[in-house]
């Protein structure tokens, strides 16, 4: 089994949203860094899948279509995506299967928006996928119909919720990073 980090959406575009509060980002950005890291000591790639669209903060020209400022990722290659799943139209799969990777680490930005539908679509094609919560992001958002507000913390509870045991196993950064070690002296990695 050979193993890749996707780092998705870990770009300055979010940056500009006014959901976005650095404070907050603190440890996800700490966690981000810790598991590209990790992968790098390990020898195993690290894919950035980078979104872009209409919206001001994501298009191209805007300035912000770039690694979020603090984070250093040295990426094995670049994905550019315009849609929630990293896998459409970006050739991805076919760069990963060339290249003999059948595992995925997951992590970036946003957990129950990209994250987590690279996931269910990387399991669905046959991949291994191992969601690292704590090294994704996201934000508080409001139901539409009614008015109830929801955490960042209740929206990765049930983004694991959901993924666990059908789409993915869920791990930490220190669990997702010990494991791979371990697969790894097995030649397995």
């Amino acid at each position: 089994m050979k193993t890749a980090l996707l780092v998705i959406d870990a770009q300055q575009s979010f940056a500009q949203r006014t959901s976005w509060v650095d404070s907050e980002a603190t440890a996800y950005m700490h966690a981000q860094q810790t598991l590209i890291d990790g992968m790098h000591r390990l020898g195993l790639p690290v894919i950035q899948i980078v979104h872009h669209d209409d919206d001001e903060e994501f298009q191209l020209d805007s300035g912000f279509v770039h690694t979020l400022d603090g984070l250093q990722v040295n990426p094995s290659a670049i994905f550019y995506k315009t849609r929630h799943s990293a896998f459409v139209g970006t050739g991805l799969d076919v760069w990963l299967r060339q290249r003999g990777i059948n595992h995925l680490v997951i992590s970036g930005i946003r957990t129950e928006q990209c994250c987590e539908t690279t996931t269910r679509h990387a399991s669905d094609l046959g991949f291994k996928v191992d969601y690292v919560t704590e090294a994704t992001h996201t934000f508080a958002m409001q139901h539409a119909a009614s008015g109830e507000c929801f955490e960042a913390a209740a929206i990765k509870r049930r983004s694991e919720l959901v993924l666990a045991g059908r789409f993915a196993h869920i791990h930490t950064v220190s669990s997702v990073l010990a494991a791979l070690a371990v697969l790894q002296q097995e030649g397995l990695a």
